[in-house]
C-alpha cells in the first residue's frame, strides 16, 4: 500500500511539469450547460474562440443544457480530469440554485474558477401608466399601492425575480411576482401592461424606442446608451450589488499551469477591440475577473441570494 501511494505520488510529481510544459496539447473542450443562441452561448463563443486561437489550439463547444444547467456541471464533474475540459458558468449556476434545491456538485469543492467574463446588462423598466420617473418616486408609489403592483420575471427563483425580491425587502414595499416561461414573455406582458414592472435584459431596445421607462440600470456602471439612467445602487438599492455575469470553470484537479495560461488568454482576448465590440452587440460588457477576484465574487453573491432567497421565503414547487 505504501509503494502504491510513494507511487502515485512520484507520477503527479513528474506529470504536473509535463503537463505545463506541453498545455495546451490538444483541442481544448468547453461545455455550455445551455441550449445554443442564449447570452451564456453567445459570450462563450465569441470570448473563448478568441482565448482558443492565442493558445494555438482549436476548440470544442459542446452545449449540454436542462436543468438549470445542471446537466452540463455533472457531466464535467463525472469524467476524468484531462486539464483540457472547462465548463461556462453563470451567476444562477453558482450562486442561486443550489440555495433552492440539491445539486449534483458541490460549487465549493468540485470546481476552481479560471475568469469571469462577461456580464449581462439589465434594466428596471416600468410600464408608461405608472406615474414614477425615478427609483425613489416608484418606491413612494408602491409604498402608497401595496400589493398592486405586479412585477415579471422569466421564472420563479430567477434572478430577474430576485432582483424584485430585493427591491422589495430593501424599500420596504410590496409587489406582486408574476413568473412566465421566460424574459420575452414578460416583457410582451410589461409592454401590454399586463404587469407594471421588470427587472431585464429584454427590456433595452424597448427603452430606446420609447415604449417602457428605464428607472435604474442593474449594473455596477452606467449603460453607454442610456448614461442619464442611474444604477440602482446610485439610487439607494442594490447596495449588495449582484448580476447576471458569464465565466469559465474547471473541474478540481485541473492542472493550475492550465489554468493560469488560460485565464490569460481569456483576459488577453478581452482586450482586443473587435471582442469588446462584439461583446456589446452582444448585450453584455466585458467584466473580466481574475481566478481569485472571480472566487471572491461567486462566494459573496452566493451568501447575498442566500439572503434574499431565506428573507423572501422562496422557494420551487
Amino acid at each position: 500500500m505504501r509503494r502504491r501511494a510513494f507511487a502515485a505520488s512520484a507520477f503527479a510529481a513528474i506529470a504536473a511539469p509535463a503537463i505545463a510544459q506541453a498545455w495546451p496539447a490538444k483541442p481544448l473542450r468547453l461545455v455550455i450547460p445551455y441550449p445554443p443562441g442564449g447570452p451564456s452561448d453567445v459570450s462563450s463563443r465569441i470570448v473563448m474562440e478568441r482565448a482558443a486561437q492565442l493558445l494555438g489550439q482549436p476548440i470544442l463547444f459542446d452545449n449540454k443544457g436542462g436543468a438549470s444547467g445542471m446537466i452540463g456541471a455533472e457531466a464535467v464533474k463525472s469524467q476524468a480530469v484531462d486539464h483540457h475540459t472547462f465548463l461556462t458558468t453563470t451567476t444562477a449556476m453558482v450562486c442561486i440554485t443550489r440555495h433552492l434545491q440539491p445539486i449534483p456538485f458541490d460549487p465549493d469543492k468540485d470546481i476552481v474558477p479560471v475568469s469571469r467574463m462577461t456580464t449581462s446588462w439589465g434594466a428596471f423598466a416600468v410600464h408608461p401608466s405608472v406615474p414614477a420617473n425615478t427609483v425613489a418616486e416608484f418606491v413612494t408609489y408602491a409604498k402608497a399601492n401595496p400589493g398592486k403592483l405586479n412585477y415579471g420575471s422569466a421564472g420563479l427563483a430567477t434572478i430577474t425575480h430576485l432582483f424584485g425580491e430585493m427591491l422589495c425587502l430593501e424599500a420596504g414595499i410590496k409587489m406582486i411576482h408574476v413568473p412566465y416561461r421566460g424574459s420575452a414573455p414578460a416583457t410582451n406582458a410589461l409592454l401590454a401592461g399586463e404587469i407594471q414592472a421588470q427587472f431585464d435584459q429584454t427590456t433595452l431596445p424597448h427603452i430606446k424606442a420609447g415604449k417602457l421607462k428605464a428607472l435604474a440600470m442593474l449594473a455596477e456602471v452606467r449603460h453607454p446608451d442610456f448614461p442619464d439612467v442611474p444604477t440602482l445602487q446610485e439610487t439607494g438599492y442594490g447596495k449588495e450589488g449582484g448580476e447576471s455575469w458569464f465565466g469559465i470553470l474547471a473541474p478540481a484537479g485541473t492542472s493550475p499551469d492550465a489554468i493560469a495560461r488560460l485565464d490569460k488568454a481569456i483576459a488577453d482576448a478581452l482586450r482586443a477591440p473587435d471582442i469588446v465590440e462584439k461583446v456589446h452587440n452582444g448585450g453584455m460588457r466585458v467584466t473580466y475577473l481574475d481566478p481569485s477576484d472571480f472566487k471572491a465574487r461567486i462566494a459573496g453573491e452566493s451568501r447575498m441570494f442566500a439572503g434574499i432567497i431565506k428573507k423572501g421565503d422562496i422557494k420551487l414547487p
